[in-house]
């Protein structure tokens, strides 16, 4: 098994064992294909699928249970938290990394070391391509003014939650908003900024996950215990709005000016609302929806689901199913990589 350890040592020495990628069936570089980039929690791996068939291109292995991820404005690198446990509600300290996967080698290009900062969980990166990651367990955002270089954290701001989980970024990198699962709260902070007081708001129980609309003025949050979905005045922290939705929603997506969308892991559906919360249209899925990352110039969204390690995708215009394939354990964040040529 690979550990943390092992994977920062063989890092810092240059050189990565070769067992630390391995090839799938075909190891071609699909160049002319589209490529879904997933992180597989479970199987402790970011894997690379061909789109149109479905077929695991090559997988990373990285340390156990990975998160979430980012990737920069070039898709060169991709960024991912190492979270080291497998739930929230999963006893023990956890991970202390950000795992920097080179996407053009599709390897573990190096490791940034972040102790004393463990269960890294929640990453951003700003149009700068500077970097954010939460520290879940000390409720601190760590900063990257340059990642694709940076051997530590650049900076560091406390968020004033406990138990802080994800966050919303703003596109300059100047306002993040970050849940804290235990504290049931959100917090507006300053990540350029430390001497700037945070402002917090109680949206309601477990809120978990979050988007900005597109004009940057407002917050939506999931209230996953509450059942409800919050819009927040993103500069007052004020809420405007607050409607019951049922059953759990896990995340939450703008999905236009006019359009949101939302994960429900009760109901195993997806849901478009309006920005004001009003429902508009369901789709029931045939495994439990976690996190959804969608193509840069189509109409489309790709739907990890847990329970049956599969990626759902679905054209949003009519809300529908239209393709799917099988992946490794635990599929949760993704990226679409579009085809070069």
């Amino acid at each position: 098994m690979v550990t943390r350890r092992t994977v920062i040592k063989a890092a810092g020495a240059g050189t990565l064992a070769s067992g630390l990628s391995t090839a799938a069936a075909g190891a071609s570089r699909a160049e002319d294909a589209d490529v879904l980039a997933v992180v597989e929690k479970s199987s402790h791996a970011v894997s690379f699928y061909d789109v149109a068939s479905g077929r695991r291109l090559r997988s990373v292995q990285l340390p156990d249970y990975p998160h979430e991820m980012v990737v920069d404005s070039r898709r060169r690198f991709a960024y991912v938290g190492h979270y080291g446990v497998r739930m929230a509600a999963t006893v023990g300290e956890g991970g202390a990394a950000v795992l920097v996967i080179d996407l053009a080698e599709r390897t573990l290009a190096r490791t940034i070391d972040t102790r004393p900062f463990h269960r890294i969980h929640g990453m951003g990166i700003d149009r700068h391509d500077r970097l954010y990651a939460l520290s879940e367990e000390k409720a601190v955002l760590l900063g990257f003014d340059a990642p694709t270089t940076d051997g530590a954290p650049t900076r560091a701001v406390p968020t004033h939650g406990v138990k802080t989980h994800l966050f919303s970024l703003s596109r300059d990198g100047e306002r993040a908003y970050v849940t804290g699962l235990l504290s049931h709260t959100v917090s507006l902070v300053r990540p350029h900024d430390a001497a700037a007081p945070p402002l917090l708001v109680t949206p309601g129980q477990l809120p978990e996950s979050s988007c900005l609309s597109r004009d940057e003025k407002t917050l939506f949050v999931g209230a996953r215990k509450s059942a409800s979905l919050v819009a927040v005045d993103a500069r007052t922290m004020k809420v405007r709005r607050s409607r019951k939705v049922g059953g759990d929603p896990l995340r939450v997506y703008t999905l236009d000016d006019e359009r949101l969308l939302a994960t429900d892991i009760a109901a195993n559906t997806l849901t478009v609302f309006s920005t004001d919360l009003r429902p508009i249209r369901s789709l029931r899925l045939d495994g439990t929806p976690s996190a959804v990352s969608f193509h840069p110039a189509k109409p489309i969204a790709y739907v990890s689901q847990l329970g049956n390690n599969r990626i759902a995708v679905v054209d949003l215009d009519r809300l529908t199913v239209i393709g799917g394939f099988a992946t490794q354990l635990e599929p949760d964040s993704s990226v679409l990589l579009p085809a070069t040529s």
